[in-house]
């Protein structure tokens, strides 16, 4: 049976991992099912929310799954076993039970092995995961099932010589990686290609990064004149390549769908002219020293001195051009009450689990400085 299931009338797909926030740190449900029926209207059918997202599982049960028929629309969800943790195998075979708890959506129409990187693929192995999200399909709780990818080219081929009946894979795809060494995006898209799996894109605007870009890369883009966000450059260029069966991007605000959908509604590929404007852009980051994390968060999971690594990394990005004082003074709030760049006992847990492989231990000394 083909992965598209027909349903997928519109390229973009509405990742859940970050959603809009009340102020007390809970999930606005109210914004969210404003975002689902925006999404919904304009044809919108693909979501995406995994056990390891807080509060995403429920919130898209009362914005979505109770609001909207079944059979209007898919929804992906994931097993997770990060890198470093105490998951057992048990552990692991119950996400999907407790997934399903929370979003009561009495199946999902994706199934993915979450978050395979070389610091963990072999406990998927370990635990037998593979044979399981097969089962889980034999008995109707998963319609199709695949996997979502931060390694090397190397072992994205052995997996899928491994298991070649994976029905498609997810990859991290944005013109920032798609030549970058330590991502992989294009050899990763295609290898996926002439094994015939379909792509699901993550991180098209890499968390938010090429949403509001450094300086340089907004004067290209701006040297246009076209009304355009930034952020319709980064997924426009994704959307259009071939071989995809969606482009995630993880809204957080009405505002935000609203921007994605008035152009990838009606999508129009890039033309040549745009091109060459993102090369430019490409070049323009390639020159640039920022810390690119996405801040997903995984690496502080498992910090056992509580080192909010991606917040500092925030500062000492935004601290080019600010007084000492003032970088010192968020620094100071961002630490408060939890570990200090100087706590890190150097354990390496934060670089196994990180998606974008940054040397954290290496950049964590270098923030020390803001102390």
């Amino acid at each position: 049976m083909s992965v598209f299931t027909g349903k997928e009338k519109l390229k973009l797909g509405f990742g859940l991992m970050r959603l809009p926030k009340n102020e007390d740190g809970t999930i606005n449900v109210e914004e969210t099912s404003q975002m689902v029926d925006k999404f919904i209207e304009a044809g919108g059918t693909y979501f995406d929310t995994a056990f390891a997202y807080p509060g995403s599982e429920e919130a898209i049960r009362k914005a979505l799954v109770e609001r909207y028929p079944r059979d209007s629309y898919t929804l992906a969800s994931k097993c997770i076993i990060s890198p470093g943790s105490n998951t057992t195998e048990e552990d692991a075979k119950n996400e999907i039970k407790t997934s399903l708890e929370r979003s009561g959506a009495g199946y999902f129409d994706y199934y993915l092995v979450h978050a395979i990187q070389r610091s963990n693929y072999k406990k998927y192995d370990e635990y037998g995961i593979w044979d399981y999200v097969k089962e889980l399909k034999e008995k109707g709780l998963v319609k199709h099932w695949g996997f979502s990818f931060h390694a090397d080219p190397d072992l994205l081929e052995e997996l899928l010589e491994k298991h070649p009946d994976a029905e498609f894979v997810q990859l991290q795809i944005n013109y920032a990686d798609w030549e970058n060494p330590g991502v992989n995006s294009r050899r990763n898209w295609e290898i996926c290609k002439a094994h015939g799996k379909p792509v699901v894109v993550m991180e098209p605007v890499k968390g938010g990064i090429l949403a509001d870009p450094i300086d340089t890369v907004k004067a290209i883009f701006d040297k246009e004149n076209n009304g355009l966000s930034y952020s319709s450059w980064a997924l426009r260029f994704v959307a259009s390549k071939d071989n995809l069966l969606a482009v995630l991007s993880g809204m957080s605000s009405l505002a935000q769908m609203e921007d994605n959908l008035s152009f990838m509604k009606d999508f129009k590929p890039l033309d040549e002219h745009e091109e060459e404007v993102i090369r430019e852009a490409q070049k323009a980051l390639d020159a640039d020293q920022s810390i690119p994390c996405t801040a997903c968060h995984y690496c502080v999971k498992g910090c056992p001195m509580g080192i909010p690594i991606p917040e500092i990394f925030t500062v000492e990005n935004r601290k080019k051009g600010s007084p000492e004082f003032r970088t010192k003074r968020e620094y100071a709030i961002v630490t408060q009450d939890k570990g200090k760049a100087s706590d890190c006992i150097q354990c390496g847990q934060c670089e196994g689990a990180c998606p974008q492989h940054l040397p954290i231990i290496e950049l964590l000394v270098k923030c020390q400085a803001m102390e």
